[in-house]
């Protein structure tokens, strides 16, 4: 059984509700068909009732268009509360709302009316994250929220039998020493969730254990650092180049004493070019299922889309989406 097929049984157990505001784009219908057919979430679309009348199988969907809803005239007025120190008017609050569904879908989520929301099919990172960021926010404990992917490699012997989790490949572009520790630390509590396996965490570089000397070796050498003073019981390793990280015999030949080298499934990026075009090239090259850019350190669980994201590509990342909800409610 594939990962994903794993994480629907779970997400079946114990449905969540997750909001789709990209009812425009018909590969998002069509994910929301799946699910509901599949019987894995409770999907809820913001859009026009037009969607239900020519999507049938939708009607078992909670459609809210927010230019009839009564809760508008709601969310305006906490909308303009929660961000009245950076000076949001009812004026620019309603027109958010109305205009832009994310920031309507992040209201129910802070009301509790979902779980968790998936976007970014048609919109950029920056449009699905930036009204998350505003409005939810990070969990209590975290410093950061960062991104990641689940690569699934076919007819692989690495990782986690081809599993692995890739960071940060979406959100933070140049991380100091101190943010890679944080994205280590939650890549690794998002590996356990998801995978259900050890993670075994690579911190990546051009170097392997001095093999060059850079500013930039020593940032993800100082990362490594920060995370082993105060996380004995956690697996990782760092510097290490890909090869080191994910081959046996090389790993033997580089970094013999490694406890991390050649068995990592957790792929940490130094930087965000490094991490964005190391992800498209394992996509596209080893035909990989890529799912994300998904968001770890989120107050509650809001996961972006590739916009060319296929319909499987969709209903993978609300099924991810409704196991973070699980895990949250459950915490």
């Amino acid at each position: 059984m594939n990962l994903i097929e794993a994480l629907k049984i779970e997400a079946k157990q114990d449905k969540k509700r997750i909001v789709l505001p990209e009812t425009m784009d018909e590969r998002v219908l069509k994910a929301a068909e799946q699910i509901i057919q599949e019987d894995l979430a409770e999907i809820i679309l913001i859009g026009e009732e037009q969607i239900l009348i020519e999507h049938d199988i939708l009607k078992k969907a909670t459609l809210i268009n927010p230019k009839t809803s009564n809760l508008t005239n709601i969310y305006i007025d906490k909308m303009v509360e929660l961000r009245k120190e950076k000076g949001l008017t009812k004026e620019q609050a309603k027109k958010l709302l109305l205009e832009d569904y994310m920031y309507f879908s992040c209201m129910l989520v802070l009301d509790h009316k979902a779980d968790g929301i998936v976007s970014g099919a048609i919109h950029s990172s920056a449009n699905t994250l930036r009204p998350a960021l505003q409005l939810i926010k990070t969990k209590l404990d975290t410093k950061i929220v960062s991104s990641f992917f689940l690569m699934i490699v076919p007819n692989c012997s690495y990782g986690e039998e081809g599993v692995f989790l890739f960071a940060d490949c979406g959100l933070i572009q140049d991380p100091t020493s101190e943010e890679l520790a944080e994205i280590a630390l939650a890549s690794n509590e998002t590996f356990q969730e998801l995978v259900k396996k050890t993670p075994y965490i690579a911190m990546l570089s051009h170097s392997t254990k001095g093999s060059a000397h850079h500013k930039e070796v020593e940032k993800v050498i100082e990362a490594t650092k920060i995370v082993k003073e105060n996380n004995s019981q956690i697996y990782i390793d760092g510097e290490l180049q890909l090869d080191a990280a994910i081959i046996p015999a090389i790993a033997e030949m580089k970094a013999p004493d490694s406890e991390v080298a050649g068995k990592a499934n957790v792929l940490i990026f130094p930087n965000l070019d490094s991490g964005n075009i190391g992800y498209k090239l394992v996509e596209r090259l080893a035909h990989a299922k890529a799912y994300g850019p998904l968001t770890q350190g989120m107050k509650y669980p809001v996961n972006d889309l590739s916009r060319g994201c296929s319909v499987d590509d969709i209903v993978g990342v609300i099924v991810i989406t409704a196991v973070q909800a699980q895990k949250i409610h459950n915490n």
